[in-house]
C-alpha cells in the first residue's frame, strides 16, 4: 500500500511565504480612493499566489506531492460591498504559473474552506454565502487548471440541537447546490457533532467521498469502532478520480485533547496503517499539525526504522 503525506497551507521552513496575507474591510474603507483600495487587495492576492508557488517548489524539492492550499488567497473576495470586483482577472498570470507547475509536478492540491461554509443551515442567507465562497474556490481551481472533482473538504455543518433534522437539512439543501459545486465536495467527520457514521449516511446517499479524520473519530465516535466503517469509507471513493484521502493529527495533551499537537504520534499512525494495509492500493494522508512541514519531516524520520515500512522518498512510503 502506497502512502503519501501532505501538510496544510504554510511552511515553518520558508520565511516570509504566507499565502494568507489579508486585509480587513475596515482597512479597505480607510483608503479613500476605492480604485487604490482595490489595487491593494489585488497586490495582496498576487503576493499570496506568488508565495503559493514558492511553497509548491519547496514541496517538490522534498518530494511532497500532496498539499492543501490556503482558502484565504484572495482577501474580501466575497464581501457584500465588493461584488463588482472581478478578482480573478488581475491574478491570471500568477494562476497560470501555478497551473503550469502543478501540471509539471503532478501534485495533488485541494482546499478546506472555513468552518462558516455551511451547507446544512436552514438560513438561506448562510447557504447563499457558502455557495458564493465555494464558487470562489471553483474559480481558483479553474484558474489553476485543476480538475474540480473532490477538491474541497467540508464538515457536515451545525447540529442545531437536532442532528437527525440537521442531516436531513443537508440533503434538502443539496438539491439547491449547483452540480458544478457538488462535484468539488468531500465530507469529513468532525470532533464534536457529526460522527463517521453520520458523514457516511450523507456520503452514501449523495455520492460524496468521505475524508476520514482519525483524531476526530477518537474524540467523537459514539462508541463505534472505525475499523467497522473503513470499508464503507473506501467505498465512497470508488467513483473518484483521486486516491482515498484522510486527515491525521494527534491530541495536544490530556487537558485539550481536541487541539492539534505540534507533531504526529508515529505509533498511533502506524497502528492505523497496519490495520488498513491491503484494503486500498494508495492512501493520501493530510497532516494537520502545528509544525506543518516539519511535522511531516519528523514523521518520515520516525518511520525510517519502523517494521514493514519501505521508504520511497521524502514524503511517501510503502506499507508491506
Amino acid at each position: 500500500m502506497l502512502v503519501r503525506l501532505g501538510y496544510v497551507a504554510m511552511s515553518v521552513h520558508l520565511q516570509n511565504a504566507s499565502p494568507s496575507q489579508t486585509m480587513t474591510f475596515a482597512q479597505f474603507q480607510r483608503i479613500k480612493d476605492r480604485e487604490a483600495a482595490v489595487s491593494k487587495l489585488e497586490r495582496i492576492a498576487n503576493s499570496n499566489l506568488a508565495n503559493c508557488l514558492r511553497l509548491l517548489k519547496h514541496n517538490n524539492a522534498h518530494n511532497i506531492s500532496f498539499f492543501r492550499l490556503s482558502s484565504k488567497l484572495i482577501p474580501l473576495a466575497n464581501h457584500q460591498e465588493l461584488l463588482d470586483w472581478d478578482y480573478i482577472a488581475p491574478l491570471q498570470d500568477k494562476l497560470e504559473a501555478l497551473a503550469d507547475y502543478i501540471e509539471r509536478t503532478n501534485m495533488r492540491v485541494d482546499f478546506h474552506p472555513d468552518h462558516f461554509v455551511l451547507l446544512n443551515s436552514s438560513d438561506s442567507d448562510i447557504l447563499k454565502q457558502a455557495l458564493k465562497t465555494l464558487r470562489m474556490h471553483r474559480q481558483l481551481l479553474k484558474g489553476m487548471r485543476i480538475q474540480p472533482a473532490h477538491r474541497c473538504v467540508l464538515h457536515v455543518g451545525g447540529g442545531y440541537d437536532d442532528k437527525e433534522k440537521a442531516l436531513e437539512q443537508f440533503i434538502h439543501n443539496w438539491a439547491y447546490v449547483p452540480a458544478s459545486i457538488q462535484e468539488m465536495i468531500m465530507l469529513e467527520n468532525d470532533d464534536t457533532v457529526f460522527t463517521v457514521n453520520e458523514a457516511l449516511y450523507l456520503g452514501e446517499k449523495l455520492a460524496i467521498p468521505i475524508v476520514f479524520d482519525l483524531h476526530h473519530h477518537m474524540m467523537n465516535s459514539e462508541g463505534v469502532d472505525w475499523t467497522e466503517q473503513w470499508e464503507r469509507i473506501v467505498g465512497t471513493w470508488e467513483q473518484s478520480p483521486l486516491p482515498v484521502k484522510m486527515h491525521i493529527s494527534s491530541p495536544r495533551d490530556e487537558r485539550d485533547p481536541r487541539a492539534h499537537a505540534d507533531f504526529i504520534d508515529p505509533d498511533m499512525f502506524l497502528r492505523f496503517l497496519y490495520e488498513i494495509k491491503g484494503s486500498v492500493e494508495q492512501v493520501d494522508c493530510m497532516i494537520e499539525a502545528k509544525k506543518k512541514d516539519e511535522a511531516l519531516f519528523q514523521l518520515m524520520r520516525n518511520l525510517q526504522a519502523a517494521d514493514k515500512i519501505e521508504i520511497i522518498d521524502g514524503a511517501s512510503f510503502y506499507v508491506k
